[in-house]
């Protein structure tokens, strides 16, 4: 057998990951079975009423459950961080799912760097909207059904970033897909709201068909192979011993010291975590069978050679390593490699190498396996994709994330904004491994995301609804993490998944705040959220108001940089500038449409910002706006008698905003700065890389991906970019403050409808039209011809058969009545009258019996005598 070794991620064993899950979905079902009684009971009304909350033994088990599973996750990423590095990933076995030959599933949750802070994030933020939404949805009669929504998704989220496998990934990922649609369409009554839940819903289909499709190649390319009988899939389990080693450059962490027995016998480690319930058989036996899952497993070194015989169980037949060569104070893992789902495994799978010839086997065979002509890899990458572009609102799949603000705010905060729109950024990122080795993917990544964000960006410079303005600002954001996971930069991509969540749930919320306080004078919900209609709200709502300043700042870091914005989006705009790993894409073109998408950023998130709060307040009764035409002024004495009555939210609700604005403010910072910008460069002293990226890099350390070298002129060119989009930026922001400003024209909205290009950016580029027009109508046009197809095809088919049935069973129910049953009553009949006159023969007298003897004796005698007569002649 050859001999393995490389930098394989090792794990620990966690017994209670599990309840990081579990407090969420206890939470939800607690509500979905009682939550309607808790709602209509007096229990804690008065303290309700005190906070402004709706029913609070709702409140408290869903945000109970928030608190439970946040506090768990921080002790759990806690462990995570005193561990060294290649140690950091929690594994948490539950229970064996499926096991057909090499194919093994289990329902695993791991935590490592990346799901660490996905979780943080989830948990969170989670726990800061789940506050807010008590405050905001304090008069909801269905408060109950909500909460569970809310915290089935939470179920769902964290299943999705904590699971081992795709198999767990994919349950949650179809979970969040369910409870989005839930929570979309929560006001299931009102027809426009249900269509968006239901339109979210499919739309998502369709990426999660691509996910599979990917997914079916990449098990279709791992295992089995084409030979002169075609494809021949791998029947036996397939498990390689390979010796863990960090001394490659692959990692920082040495492996333990020899440890040596009394006897002076020293010891290696074994580690078996796949194939759950197996027995291992070590050396004949002689230290008795271990049972799989086992983590580092102390074994005297009592040869050089030893013998492994691992007992699978059921119909999976048993295999044995011989000659496995175990190393003294190393780690030794019993690798599964062919078909696996495990990330880790996978992960492990392609930097195994054979220590003869450096080789790495199992990349190379993956990434020469080809299918129509195009490398396996490349398709299975863009499947993954075209599942992302589904889950995470991209070109062409993102037409369901505006129509989706149609749900309540804080549903907009946590699943549109801050978690579930950021499950195919963090998928891609999770297979950096995979998508590094295809140039090709990765460009169509980053050249779909720069794409989508500058056509987002530019939708968003003539919305009015301010929750749509912040629904195309979260796609045009998410084609940036898109661009940053596409030029090979995943952890600036997920450092950006986690510096939007924090400012864009905070203005989703601040904006939901607005909605709360303008619904005193405004009672239709489209008007309440029409920034036309609002205006001078910073002195009625000033804790709302300075929740949104900064906000603002954070994503456009203009006029004033460094807010967390700032630090992500630059990376990723360098990153794309630098990049050498996006094949027939130029990094160039990357980085020029990145940059102008966040110029467009600062321009419609600042026009929102003036709309809202500086200004005359505008709001007119309705009867005074034409449709389609610009809303009317109101009159100084209008605006001064409706102002007043414009409100601050309740301390639950404006409390989180602060919290978010202030983790916008410093969280880029934190996670971002790096002594680069100092003038220190890699390797030299005093040189730190960010915090984020030095955590993650046991996540991103295998993916091969390159950069440009500009050698000493790289601190000028990257600070000449940073700060000239940052003036760029403020010019934006100049442009808008001095047409929507404090002192902005009173007929603002007619002169920006003679702008050019307004009418189609309004109307955001016709594209649900042509959806409407292409999409939706042939599937309704094919509906219809599906209909008579069945209705004159089909069921003519069926009757026809039903009509010949029907004259075959006469038929042959005649042939049955008279020539079966005819024939059968013939030969009764006949047989009766025979009988009845046979019957009169029956006299009774022993005479006539007598002569009836005589008789056939005379017969018999005649017949004879006329044989011999005639037989003689």
């Amino acid at each position: 057998m050859p001999s393995y070794s490389g930098p394989l991620q090792t794990v620990v064993e966690s017994t209670t990951l599990w309840l990081v899950v579990f407090f969420p979905v206890l939470g939800a079902i607690l509500n979905a079975a009682v939550g309607w009684k808790w709602q209509r009971s007096a229990a804690g009304q008065e303290i309700s009423k005190k906070l402004h909350i709706g029913s609070l033994p709702v409140s408290g088990v869903a945000v109970g459950a928030m608190v439970l599973s946040f506090g768990l996750a921080v002790w759990h990423v806690v462990q995570l961080v005193q561990l060294p590095e290649s140690q950091r990933n929690l594994l948490c076995h539950l229970w064996p799912m499926v096991r057909v030959g090499s194919f093994d599933l289990s329902f695993d949750l791991a935590l490592d760097p990346l799901s660490a802070v996905m979780l943080l994030v989830v948990t969170g933020v989670g726990l800061l909207i789940h506050v807010y939404a008590t405050g905001y949805m304090e008069t909801e009669p269905s408060y109950w059904r909500f909460f569970s929504y809310l915290n089935l998704f939470i179920f769902a989220m964290l299943l999705l970033v904590l699971g081992d496998n795709f198999f767990v990934m994919f349950f949650g990922w179809e979970g969040v897909g369910l409870c989005s649609y839930l929570l979309i369409g929560f006001w299931y009554k009102d027809y426009k709201k249900a269509s968006a839940g239901t339109k979210a819903f499919l739309t998502n289909r369709v990426g999660d068909f691509g996910f599979l499709t990917g997914l079916f190649v990449l098990l279709w390319a791992l295992g089995g192979s084409w030979n002169e009988q075609g494809y021949q899939p791998d029947i036996a389990p397939r498990l390689v011993p390979v010796t863990v080693d960090h001394d490659a450059g692959h990692g920082e962490a040495q492996p333990p010291a020899a440890e040596t027995t009394t006897k002076g016998v020293q010891n290696a480690y074994i580690t078996f975590t796949s194939f759950p319930g197996a027995k291992v058989f070590i050396n004949g036996d002689t230290v008795g069978p271990l049972v799989a899952p086992f983590v580092r497993y102390e074994l005297p070194l009592l040869s050089d050679r030893n013998s492994f015989v691992i007992v699978m169980g059921g119909a999976t037949e048993d295999l044995r390593l011989d000659n496995v060569q175990l190393v003294a104070g190393k780690e030794t893992i019993l690798s599964p490699v062919g078909t696996v789902l495990s990330f880790r495994d996978l992960s492990n799978q392609m930097v195994i190498q054979d220590k003869v010839t450096g080789k790495r086997p199992f990349f190379e065979r993956l990434k020469g396996k080809s299918l129509w002509g195009i490398a396996a890899i490349t398709l299975a990458c863009l499947g993954f994709f075209i599942g992302a572009t589904g889950k995470s609102a991209q070109i062409p799949l993102y037409v369901w994330l505006p129509d989706a603000m149609a749900g309540p705010t804080p549903v907009s905060a946590l699943i549109h904004a801050a978690t579930m729109v950021t499950s195919g950024v963090y998928m891609i990122a999770r297979l950096n491994f995979l998508f590094s080795m295809s140039s090709t993917a990765s460009g169509v990544v980053a050249i779909v995301g720069a794409c989508t964000a500058l056509f987002a960006a530019t939708i968003g410079f003539f919305q009015y609804d301010i929750k749509r303005v912040l629904a195309y600002s979260t796609v045009s954001q998410l084609g940036f993490m898109f661009i940053g996971v596409g030029v090979g930069a995943y952890w600036a991509g997920i450092f950006h998944v986690m510096t939007h969540a924090f400012f864009k749930a905070c203005l989703f919320l601040t904006a939901g705040s607005v909605i709360h306080g303008m619904h005193a004078v405004e009672h239709d919900a489209d008007r309440a959220q029409d920034m036309r209609v609002m205006g001078g709200l910073k002195g009625r709502m000033p804790r709302t108001r300075l929740a949104y300043l900064i906000s603002c700042l954070a994503i456009t870091a203009a006029p004033i940089p460094l807010l967390a914005g700032f630090w992500s989006k630059d990376e990723i705009l360098w990153k794309a500038f630098s990049t050498a790993n996006t094949g027939f894409v130029p990094g160039m073109l990357i980085w020029a449409m990145g940059l102008t998408a966040a110029i467009g950023t600062s321009f419609y998130m600042w026009r929102s910002y003036y709309l809202t709060f500086e200004g005359p307040f505008n709001w007119t009764p309705e009867k005074d706006n034409e449709p389609g035409k610009p809303f009317a002024v109101a009159s100084k004495v209008l605006s001064e008698k409706m102002l007043p009555k414009v409100h601050e939210s309740p301390p639950v609700m404006t409390t989180v905003l602060l919290i978010l604005a202030a983790l916008s403010a410093v969280g880029g910072a934190i996670f971002g700065f790096n002594t680069h910008h100092l003038g220190y460069h890699h390797g030299e002293p005093g040189f730190m890389p960010p915090l984020l990226e030095h955590w993650l890099h046991p996540v991103t350390q295998h993916a091969t991906v390159s950069f440009k070298d500009f050698g000493s002129s790289a601190l000028i060119i990257e600070h000449g970019l940073m700060w000239s989009s940052v003036l760029l930026a403020i010019g934006a922001w100049a442009l808008a403050r001095k047409r929507y400003g404090a002192n902005r024209s009173r007929d603002w909205e007619t002169q920006e409808r003679a702008l050019p290009g307004w009418k189609l950016l309004n109307a955001k580029y016709y594209v649900d039209e042509i959806y409407h027009a292409t999409v939706i109508r042939g599937v309704l046009t094919l509906r219809l011809i599906m209909r008579d197809f069945d209705k004159h095809v089909v069921d003519a088919i069926v009757n026809f058969t039903g009509v010949m049935t029907k004259f075959t069973a006469k038929v042959d129910g005649a042939i049955d009545h008279y020539l079966v049953d005819g024939a059968v009553n013939l030969v009764a009949q006949s047989c009766l009258q025979i009988g009845a006159r046979l019957r009169k023969i029956q006299t009774g007298q022993i005479q006539n019996y007598a002569y009836g003897v005589l008789g056939g004796v005379a017969t018999l005698a005649v017949i004879v005598f006329l044989i011999r007569y005639y037989g003689a002649r």
